[in-house]
């Protein structure tokens, strides 16, 4: 078989067995708002909102990165002074 299969067919199979064992109905309450909600949909709630939110960090980073880059002064063979 292939490994990317294997793997994959891996992966599925934790899924599951992660969503069955974690069917329990937790309630919610964030100021003045409550709900219920299954816990492994809770769990892969926070872990998609935490994935986009790295996502948009190194986003935004990178992209402060190249306008410095981009911005920087070059540094010309006159400026340099040697001995001093």
């Amino acid at each position: 078989m292939n490994f990317k299969l294997i793997f994959s067919l891996s992966l599925i199979g934790l899924a599951v067995l992660f969503v069955v064992q974690n069917v329990a109905i937790v309630e919610i309450q964030f100021l003045i708002w409550s709900f219920s909600i299954a816990r492994s949909v809770l769990i892969f709630c926070v872990l998609a909102i935490g994935i986009i939110a790295g996502w948009l960090l190194h986003s935004y980073s990178a992209h402060k990165r190249k306008n410095r880059e981009e911005h920087a002064p070059d540094p010309s063979p006159t400026d340099y002074k040697p001995g001093i």
